[in-house]
């Protein structure tokens, strides 16, 4: 039988990583510089390491590839007024980390 706890805490853990650990100063920024958003992938691994080292490592290079992308689409998508299209990208953004997320998960066989 399937276990649905590690998922349900997947969810939780990437919360806590990729918001209330992601500054006011990263969010603005992260689409500017890749120092910044390094720093957030940072971040956004430490707590994901509760899943395992190796998890920890294979998500953070995947978050920071995710975030490359669509932290600079919303960044643009933001200047010219398309909110529609910012949000869109926002929730894709969110279904890409978890299908990274739940994938590596069941790859690795984490926790």
């Amino acid at each position: 039988m399937l276990s649905i706890g590690p998922f349900i805490a997947l969810i939780w853990v990437h919360f806590v990583a990729d918001f209330i650990l992601q500054t006011d100063y990263i969010a603005i920024n992260k689409s500017k510089s890749n120092w910044v958003l390094s720093l957030h992938v940072a971040l956004y691994m430490i707590p994901m390491c509760i899943f395992g080292v190796t998890f920890a490592i294979v998500n953070a290079i995947l978050h920071f590839v995710t975030d490359w992308a669509t932290s600079r689409c919303t960044s643009y998508l933001w200047r010219h007024n398309q909110r529609h299209w910012f949000f869109t990208v926002i929730g894709l953004d969110k279904a890409i980390h978890m299908t990274c997320l739940l994938t590596t998960y069941a790859m690795l066989g984490s926790v």
